[in-house]
Order: C-alpha cells, then structure tokens, then sequence
C-alpha cells in the first residue's frame, strides 16, 4: 500500500463561500507539516492558520465511487 499525504488550505469567507487552495502532495506527514510551518507566516496563511487541512490517501484506486448531482441555487 503506497500512501500519500494531500495539503490544502480552506479559508471561508462571510456567505459560506469557501476559497480552497491545494498546496501540494507529500510522501510522508511530517513532509506535509512542514511545508505548514513553512507557510504559515507567509500573508494570508498567517491570519487563518486554522485553515490547513492534511488528508491521507491510498493511490492508485477510486476515492469517490458514486456518481454526483448538481443542484444549483434557485435565482
């Protein structure tokens, strides 16, 4: 089983818009927190630190496995 580590920040603006930004994808968590400490003072990042998120997944098979609907908000 190979394992890899996906980093990205959420930051979530009034109205529940979400501005997401994929950082990267990292062989081990440590690498992954490191490039958080990196990135932490840089502006943006500094103000909303909560924001970063470190998701662990298996490659080389599906994630989603449904399919999807989209629901669009009424005008």
């Amino acid at each position: 089983m190979k394992i890899v580590y996906v980093l990205q920040h959420v930051h979530e603006f009034e109205g529940g818009v979400e501005d997401v930004k994929f950082i990267g994808v990292y062989s081990s968590r440590d690498k992954a927190e490191n490039a958080i400490s990196r990135l932490s003072e840089e502006p943006g990042f500094k103000e909303t630190k909560e924001g970063f998120c470190i998701d662990k997944y298996e490659i080389d098979i599906d994630h989603w496995t449904e399919g999807f609907a989209t629901i669009l908000p009424k005008e």
